[in-house]
C-alpha cells in the first residue's frame, strides 16, 4: 500500500508542477501591458486646423422648398413605426401619443382625452404648421424640451417633408401646404 501512496502522491505532485510551468509561461507570452498612469484612454477632440473651428453642419433646405417635391405615399410609408404609437384615422383612438387626423392646423397639444406632458400643455397657442411639425420631427426633445414623446427624429429631411405632407391629407379638408 504504501508504493500505491507514493505513485498516487508523484502523479498529483508532477500534475501541479506542469500546470504551474504552463502558466509562468503563458504569463510570459501573454503578459498583459501595464499602463504608465492607471486608468482608460478616452478618445479626445479632434485638433482644430489653423484655418480656426470645424464648419458647422449644413443647414437643411426650407420646409417649403422639400414639400414643393414632397411624395405623401413616402410619407405614409414614413410613418409605419409611428402607427405603434399614434392612430391616423378619423376618429381614432389616442394610444401612447394623441391620434394624428386632422393635425396639421391644429394647436399643439389639444386633443381632448389626452394626457399631455406639461411642457407640451403649456404650447396649446402654437398651431402645427409645416415649419413646426418639421422641428417636432427633426428632433422633439429639441422643439418642445421636456415632451414625453421618445422618439428620437428623422433626420432625413425630405423624408420629414414627405410625413408633413402626408399628415395634411389626414383630414376632411386638407389646409393648403406652403409654396416657395
Amino acid at each position: 500500500m504504501n508504493i500505491e501512496a507514493n505513485k498516487i502522491a508523484g502523479a498529483v505532485l508532477s500534475t501541479l508542477l506542469v500546470v504551474m510551468g504552463l502558466q509562468m509561461v503563458a504569463g510570459i507570452a501573454f503578459a498583459p501591458h501595464k499602463p504608465a498612469v492607471p486608468g482608460y484612454d478616452l478618445p479626445s477632440a479632434e485638433p482644430t486646423s489653423a484655418g480656426g473651428a470645424a464648419p458647422a453642419p449644413a443647414e437643411d433646405p426650407p420646409i417649403v422648398e422639400r414639400l414643393a417635391k414632397a411624395d405623401v405615399a413616402k410619407g405614409e410609408k414614413a410613418t409605419a413605426a409611428c402607427k405603434a404609437c399614434h392612430s391616423f384615422e378619423k376618429g381614432g383612438p389616442n394610444k401612447v401619443g394623441p391620434h394624428l387626423f386632422d393635425v396639421y392646423g391644429r394647436n399643439e397639444g389639444t386633443v381632448d382625452g389626452f394626457g399631455y406632458s406639461a411642457a407640451m400643455k403649456g404650447r396649446n397657442d402654437k398651431t402645427w404648421d409645416a415649419d413646426g411639425l418639421d422641428h417636432f420631427l427633426k428632433n422633439p426633445k429639441a422643439y418642445v424640451p421636456g415632451t414625453a414623446m421618445s422618439f428620437a427624429g428623422i433626420s432625413n429631411p425630405q423624408t420629414r417633408a414627405d410625413v408633413v405632407a402626408y399628415l395634411n391629407t389626414l383630414s376632411d379638408s386638407p389646409k393648403p401646404l406652403p409654396k416657395p
